[in-house]
């Protein structure tokens, strides 16, 4: 059974191009193994992540991540299943979001994802996917 996660946690000190990169790399290496895909949101003190596969293998990977030194906070925000994945083309991929971002600057109240309902996170997500610059892709 497919499932798709989305959580958003804070990340425990500066995020470092070191510590994006480690991240994109165990990623990139576990997740081709384990059959996940999806896309991290990085900015503004935040990291918001879909996580796409089997149920197993993604509840495994977010048990990890709550546990995670590198994370606090982590919150989970909805849990899906479904029949097809919106970023099957990725084992990660990852979205730098400038802080001049609209979103980042809070222009829209629901951008608190804490706070925000999965459905507006969801859309929230979808928006700093269009808007966020650059993407770097992790090819599965």
């Amino acid at each position: 059974m497919l499932v798709r996660l989305l959580y958003v946690s804070q990340p425990v000190g500066p995020v470092t191009t070191t510590i994006t990169t480690l991240i994109l790399e165990k990623s990139k290496s576990h997740n081709k193994k384990e059959n996940i895909t999806g896309i991290l949101c990085q900015g503004s003190g935040l990291w918001m992540q879909v996580l796409e596969g089997e149920r197993s293998p993604v509840n495994a990977l977010y048990s990890r991540i709550m546990s995670d030194r590198n994370h606090r906070n982590v919150e989970l925000l909805s849990m899906e299943e479904i029949t097809t994945r919106r970023f099957g083309e990725w084992s990660m991929a990852l979205v730098y979001l400038s802080k001049d971002d609209p979103l980042v600057k809070m222009s829209h109240p629901e951008f608190d994802p804490y706070s925000a309902s999965a459905k507006d996170a969801t859309s929230i997500l979808d928006e700093l996917i269009k808007t966020g610059s650059p993407i770097v892709t992790m090819e599965p």
